[in-house]
């Protein structure tokens, strides 16, 4: 596009005055300076992902307009401390089964026992904060493995297609068909209980939602421009896939792992309310909850609503999060 000097040089023969005139100028030079400004907030369409500070800003600014979020974000904060911090402030007995017994069984809350004790004489407050750490251990370490082994398994059957992609997602198939607490409850009881154990079996059952997102994503993006150009440039599958497709659905990849860490906290809860969570004297909210219902009848609520609302807030909590991601990393909201 000429410049403004240039256009002097074209005026029309005869013409007075000042070519072209000086509004007209003005208001290209405004028009090229927001016409660069967008280019430089505009993301990249495709090709290696690269840090940008503006676009982190951006997302930032989607994620704080969603009040739910923050509150969310808050309760998780404020129930990771909880679990973790809050032990060196309020220290009980949690894993001497035999010096429990010497406290008041089933005690309602008193200035000794904030929540009371339960029916073996823990410590309910003390017992939240523990059983909170092996919840929250489990769920996050779960949904990083699922999601990490589902992101690779359903990039490499997006990516490859043809017999391999059907021959994979027919295994996706065949495990979603089996309803997952039925084959959290047959894991658990072939095998010996244990923290690691859970882990790997919930992360079993939870790869198979992400692996089918990524692999849909990697189907578009596998003939993008981009990716057919290092084709041409001799790039071989591993980089294209590692360099190009996996970091391209990093939205899609980081909204999951939210919701992932909520369903697995949930599965856990589950499975210590039906007695196969943690063994003795470990515990997990769950397993806290299925022990007070055998004493809902007598009035020990103290035994049932801690930990309850415990699993509610932090399940809520990460649901919340998880959603306002989706719009922050969300093109089109980002250029709103």
């Amino acid at each position: 596009m000429p410049e403004p000097e240039d256009l002097e040089r074209l005026a029309p023969p005869g013409l007075t005055g000042e070519f072209p005139p000086s509004s007209v100028v003005a208001d290209r030079r405004a028009l090229l300076e927001s016409t660069e400004l967008a280019d430089d907030l505009t993301p990249a369409a495709g090709g290696e992902v690269t840090s940008s500070g503006g676009a982190l800003r951006r997302i930032l600014e989607v994620f704080v307009q969603n009040r739910l979020a923050v509150v969310g974000l808050v309760i998780i904060v404020v129930m990771v401390l909880f679990c973790t911090i809050g032990p060196f402030f309020y220290s009980t007995n949690q894993t001497n089964a035999e010096l429990a017994l010497s406290t008041p069984l089933n005690g309602p809350p008193n200035g000794s026992h904030l929540l009371g004790t339960d029916d073996k004489g823990f410590d309910i407050l003390g017992r939240l904060m523990y059983g909170g750490q092996r919840s929250l251990v489990v769920g996050l370490a779960a949904a990083l493995m699922a999601t990490l082994f589902g992101v690779v398994y359903g990039a490499i059957a997006g990516f490859a297609g043809g017999p391999v992609d059907a021959f994979l997602m027919r295994i996706v198939d065949v495990l979603l068909s089996i309803p997952a607490l039925f084959l959290l409850i047959v894991l658990a009881v072939i095998f010996h209980t244990s923290l690691p154990l859970l882990i790997i079996v919930i992360a079993f059952v939870s790869w198979l939602i992400p692996a089918r997102l990524i692999r849909g994503e990697t189907l578009t993006l596998r003939v993008r421009e981009y990716v057919q150009a290092v084709r041409v440039m001799g790039g071989g599958g591993t980089r294209i896939v590692g360099r190009h497709i996996i970091p391209n659905t990093v939205g899609t990849i980081v909204v999951n792992a939210t919701f992932q860490v909520a369903d697995a906290i949930l599965l856990l809860a589950a499975l210590g309310y039906l007695g196969l969570g943690l063994p003795l004297p470990q515990t997990d909210w769950g397993s806290m909850l299925s022990n007070g219902v055998n004493y809902a009848f007598n009035g020990y609520w103290w035994e049932i609503y801690p930990a309850g609302v415990c699993i509610v807030l932090v399940v809520v909590a990460f649901n919340f999060v998880g959603d306002a991601l989706r719009d922050s990393l969300e093109v089109r909201l980002q250029r709103r």
